[in-house]
């Protein structure tokens, strides 16, 4: 402790207080200040706001630097980064999983973190000038972005040329204003930047569902060319009119929704191949047999007890009966959502009539179903590929989303290393973070028996995450604290391809 460069000083203990005890803003009595007063806060604030974005780029920077690409695994080692399986954004010279570490210390998502580091660089490479004028509190940190994110692609000469002439006006513009004024000036000096973003926009595009602020939906949204967008909206918008036009009764707005819907899933055209979705159905049996009201969960996401219950009978599961073509599992958790065990229908109509094999004559209430027992192979069983994916839904890095079917199964503790094929010993880890956890230096994975998940990020920020409905005794989310840094993992021994 105390120590500036390896050297112990005064300057260094009182860094170091500084940080673990930091003093509080100063905060003016609201009440008591007149309107002018007020505004004049607002102001500070706002400037204040902008010297900590100058401070957090600076300190962003400072641990990329703090972790270079030589950490990477090289380029003829078997689990380099090559294809589809580097990113698409990096940081030259700086390590591929830095945006990972840094998505775990701030509690964002990778993509947020990633955006985060790539405008701080932008700051340091291309707009000194802009990262001045915010560390100083004359530039809010909103018109920074707009510079940043427009001149993210133009070269560092060009930028700063774009930068001396728009910075002088930037607070006198609106945001859009801004924006137009920087993009009209790249297109006149540097029209090849323009296309760069064009097709790094492509890149990026994705469709995504997200819960809508209206009781029981979900938005499904796409990155799409504009002039696609415009054709895909018009076409829907003609054949909904279409609807209306013979007598439909929905509103226009529930129509288009509809027809959306059904150009994607397309019920009526037998000669295309069959796509079957799957839906991950969470329901309490209380509140499937009416006797509750308490909310269960479709792919994740929250919905009524009575939505439940509709939904169950559309899929023709009264009955507890799967439908065509379909499979019907049932995940079985006690009380505080840890999850028991998995079984088929089959399986559980099985054994409701053959009951305990050591007690064949009494309700003994011995146990007859439980999780997976362990193996001594590599590879996890169905059984226990089946309950993991059904504890974890998703993969399990902290704040990363990506569905539990499209991940891989993970021994937390290496197999080679003496880690068990248990499901206390499995998680679903991402590609990414499966690559990570195995070639990244300082990483450190922790699993609890029933599935709670610590990780540990080389600058010792550790967080928590638990199984979906799992929750922690004090009913709060996701934890962290701040530890000293991990000893170096101990590498994965799964062979690439994971």
């Amino acid at each position: 402790m105390g120590r500036i460069r390896g050297r112990q000083s005064v300057e260094g203990l009182l860094l170091d207080w500084s940080i673990e005890v930091p003093l509080p803003d100063r905060r003016l009595p609201v009440a008591l200040l007149s309107k002018a007063q007020k505004a004049a806060e607002l102001q500070r604030v706002q400037a204040r706001r902008a010297m900590d974005a100058a401070y957090e780029a600076e300190l962003v920077m400072g641990l990329a630097d703090d972790t270079p690409d030589t950490l990477d695994p090289p380029a003829d080692h078997p689990g380099a980064k090559r294809g589809s399986w580097a990113p698409d954004t990096e940081l030259p010279g700086v390590s591929e999983f830095f945006t990972a570490e840094l998505a775990v210390v701030l509690n964002c998502g990778r993509g947020s973190a990633s955006h985060l580091a790539r405008r701080a660089w932008i700051y340091r490479q291309s707009l000194p000038a802009t990262w001045a004028a915010l560390a100083e509190g004359t530039l809010d940190e909103p018109r920074a972005k707009v510079l940043a994110d427009v001149l993210a692609h133009t070269a560092p000469a060009m930028a700063r040329a774009v930068e001396a002439q728009v910075l002088s006006e930037a607070t006198g513009l609106s945001l859009g204003r801004l924006r137009a004024r920087t993009l009209e000036l790249v297109l006149q000096l540097d029209a090849d930047a323009a296309d760069m973003r064009r097709k790094d926009a492509q890149r990026q595009a994705d469709v995504r569902s997200y819960p809508s602020h209206l009781q029981g939906m979900s938005t499904l949204a796409a990155d799409l060319p504009t002039p696609v967008s415009a054709e895909c909206l018009a076409v829907v918008d003609q054949l909904a009119a279409m609807l209306k036009s013979d007598g439909d009764p929905r509103p226009i707005g529930e129509l288009r929704a509809a027809v959306l819907a059904d150009l994607i899933r397309r019920p009526w055209d037998t000669r295309l191949p069959a796509v079957t979705a799957r839906l991950s159905i969470t329901v309490p049996l209380p509140s499937l047999t009416g006797q509750s009201a308490q909310s269960g969960a479709v792919n994740g996401q929250p919905i009524t007890a009575g939505h439940l219950r509709e939904l169950i009978a559309q899929l023709g599961f009264l009955g507890l009966q799967a439908p065509d073509c379909s499979s019907l599992t049932f995940a079985i958790t006690d009380p505080q959502g840890r999850l028991l065990t998995t079984a088929s229908h089959s399986k559980l109509a099985r054994l409701a009539r053959a009951g305990c094999r050591e007690h064949p004559d009494s309700d003994c209430g011995c146990p007859v179903l439980g999780r997976p027992a362990a193996t001594t192979a590599y590879w996890p069983t169905d059984a226990q590929d089946a309950f993991v994916r059904t504890r974890d839904r998703a993969c399990r890095f902290p704040n990363c989303g990506q569905r539990a079917g499209s991940a891989d199964l993970d021994h937390v503790v290496p197999h080679g290393c003496g880690g068990q094929t248990d499901c206390s010993n499995l998680c679903c880890l991402c590609r990414s973070h499966h690559r990570l956890k195995t070639f990244a230096p300082g990483w450190r994975f922790v699993m609890d028996r029933d599935g709670v998940l610590h990780v540990t990020t080389p600058s010792g920020v550790t967080r928590t995450t638990r199984p979906p409905g799992r929750e922690s005794p004090d009913q709060r989310g996701p934890t962290a604290q701040v530890a000293a840094p991990p000893t170096a993992a101990v590498p994965d021994d799964d062979p690439p391809p994971f």
